[in-house]
């Protein structure tokens, strides 16, 4: 690995994180909020993550490009990133789509997410922008990858993952020389190419680039007056420049940051209701893959002010307690027994409830003997007393979001539609 340089070259880039997304496959959790908006990991959101590997990269100009059901994203934007200050030449943007172009025209995709802002970007004339994906959970020193785009004197650089050579038949794959140029990009191939130094692996795009700002911008101008281009960084920018420029692969390895915990790289898109349940209740392990408790790479977030988690009940079935599971503040643990769960703020577990593998989300209360496995509860919903979640798969898939792999998610209307 290179030696840093003294002066960071993240002092003079811009982090453009786009979470204007839908995020359909999480179904009912993103019907009221934007992916990047959807909670994640006991307080934070999963948007934090990409804002905050930019902050402490040492970024410090960010802007984030916002367009459906953005209203709960900025929101949490405006109360837990709002300590950039101007006069320390630092900046925090929020760009929803707000048809600057055209009085008709909202984001198009991805690029024009970024090309709609281009007059902002270069009022702050910034060296290098760092787009990123506002969806993913993940550590990572940006500075890395910036170093890496200057010295091979790349038009582009894209982070990317090692994965297993079948498993990447779902991504935009990356085909290698043995000095990492990029060949060709390959859209869910059936077939992946391999990595030349590893070949059971394939390198599959993170939604991570690095490019020089006036190569960017041209890139941008030439892309919006082309009237067959789908206006997407994916589909359209990066195959013209791997076809017409120099596009490198940064592998994701040389800058994970990781505490001396973590092992592996550790990357996830929550972007199922599976994963998001698995990301969530990893983190309930003795030793997580994902360490949020490494208070060198912190991962910052609206610190919303609450009192501390309270257990109170010590008789027997009525005891309150909680074995490897996380519980945030402003949760009461009254007579209920937790197990492998994830509380988030301000959660209510009412006597003689039993929570296993449960994903709650803020301000749920859930009420006396209901018995709730292997479940995901969105905010504020209400659990009736003596709710059974679990045991029935017939029964929960009739009632609930149940997946083929058994999590149910439950929402508040789920739970006005029963007969109990």
């Amino acid at each position: 690995m290179v030696e840093k340089r003294i002066q960071p070259l993240a002092r003079d880039a811009m982090a453009y994180v786009l979470a204007g997304g839908r995020g359909s496959r999480l179904k009912e959790l993103t019907d009221r909020r934007a992916k990047p908006a959807v909670y994640f990991g006991g307080k934070a959101r999963i948007i934090d993550f990409a804002l905050s590997n930019a902050l402490n990269s040492g970024i410090r100009r960010i802007g984030v490009a916002t367009q459906y059901k953005a209203h709960s994203l900025i929101r949490h934007m405006q109360r837990g990133w709002n300590f950039f200050r101007p006069e320390r030449n630092e900046s925090f943007d929020i760009l929803p789509a707000s048809q600057r172009v055209s009085e008709t025209q909202w984001y198009e995709g991805t690029a024009d997410a970024v090309y709609q802002n281009i007059d902002i970007i270069e009022d702050y004339g910034v060296e290098y922008m760092v787009i990123l994906a506002g969806d993913h959970v993940y550590k990572m020193d940006y500075e890395w990858m910036l170093q890496q785009h200057v010295d091979s004197g790349a038009d582009v650089t894209i982070g990317c993952l090692e994965v297993p050579r079948m498993e990447a038949v779902g991504f935009g794959v990356m085909h290698v020389d043995q000095k990492d140029n990029i060949i060709a990009f390959v859209e869910k191939p059936a077939d992946p190419p391999p990595i030349p130094d590893k070949p059971d692996f394939a390198l599959a795009s993170m939604g991570i680039y690095v490019f020089h700002t006036k190569f960017l911008l041209d890139a941008l101008r030439r892309d919006a007056a082309d009237p067959n281009s789908s206006r997407d960084f994916g589909k359209d920018i990066i195959p013209y420049i791997v076809k017409n420029g120099k596009a490198v692969a940064h592998r994701f390895a040389k800058s994970c940051v990781r505490s001396d915990f973590e092992h592996e790289p550790y990357w996830r898109d929550v972007g199922t209701i599976d994963a998001y349940w698995q990301a969530n209740i990893d983190l309930t392990a003795i030793v997580p893959e994902l360490d949020i408790y490494d208070k060198s790479w912190p991962i910052w977030t609206y610190a919303e002010i609450t009192p501390p988690a309270k257990f109170v009940h010590d008789d027997e079935d009525r005891r309150g307690s909680a074995t490897s599971s996380v519980v945030s503040g402003d949760c009461i643990i009254s007579g209920a027994s937790l197990n492998k769960s994830l509380l988030f703020t301000g959660v209510r577990a009412n006597s003689f409830s039993k929570l296993e593998g449960a994903v709650i989300l803020p301000n749920v209360k859930i009420g006396r003997r209901a018995q709730l496995k292997n479940v995901v509860i969105d905010h504020g919903v209400v659990i009736p007393e003596g709710l059974v979640v679990g045991e029935d798969p017939e029964l929960d898939a009739k009632r609930f979001r149940r997946t083929e792999s058994g999590i149910c998610l439950i929402t508040q209307p789920m739970i006005d539609k029963l007969d109990i």
